[in-house]
């Protein structure tokens, strides 16, 4: 049996309603028989991993998926690569707003995903759920946790398949009717898909 940590978001700048903190309501207590952690993490860039920290410590888990919103996206988007590089226009939830900041001084350039992006792209494909692989997390918080988890697992030599994935707006947490959106089922079995095909 694997454990796994399924993370998400709550609010953030304009965006009240976080479709990655449904689906962490959503998600069941098992998957194929192996158990799913759900957490939520705040949106605070360095913060946020040091939340994390003791559930990794104390559940010793198997996979790490790591989700957030990327509003304006048309697609599920597992992410590639992490930098090491923090830097944004918009703030966190306490008003930090990094420019060209480096996140571990001592940590490597890059890392990246541990997931099996192509697996998880099929799968979800399989039911013309929307997934395209992407080469940008982006430098807010999404990025930084992504990196801080890789970099964790690096430095500490972890057995731990890790990675981030960005979902777009759901149809109940778009701000207007002109950005796209899927419905929050068809995001949850995206997630889903993606649980399984980590398994």
């Amino acid at each position: 049996m694997m454990k796994i940590i399924v993370t998400g978001f709550g609010r953030f700048l304009d965006n009240e309603n976080n479709p990655t903190k449904d689906i962490l309501k959503l998600l069941p207590k098992t998957i194929l028989g192996n158990e799913i952690f759900p957490i939520e993490l705040p949106v605070i860039f360095d913060e946020c991993f040091d939340y994390l920290k003791p559930f990794i410590v104390d559940i010793d888990p198997d996979v790490i998926i790591m989700l957030g919103l990327a509003g304006g996206r048309k697609a599920i988007t597992p992410e590639r690569v992490a930098i090491n590089m923090k830097d944004t226009t918009g703030p966190d939830n306490i008003g930090y707003m990094p420019v060209d900041e480096i996140i571990d001084i001592n940590g490597k350039n890059a890392f990246f995903s541990g997931l099996p992006l192509r697996e998880i792209e099929k799968n979800l494909k399989i039911y013309n759920i929307p997934v395209k692989i992407s080469n940008s997390a982006g430098l807010y918080v999404c990025n930084n946790i992504m990196y801080k988890v890789l970099n964790y697992i690096d430095q500490n030599n972890l057995n731990i398949k890790a990675g981030f994935v960005h979902v777009p707006y759901s149809d109940e947490s778009k701000p207007n009717v002109d950005v796209f959106s899927l419905p929050i089922e068809i995001i949850y079995q995206g997630v889903i898909e993606i649980i399984k095909a980590v398994l």
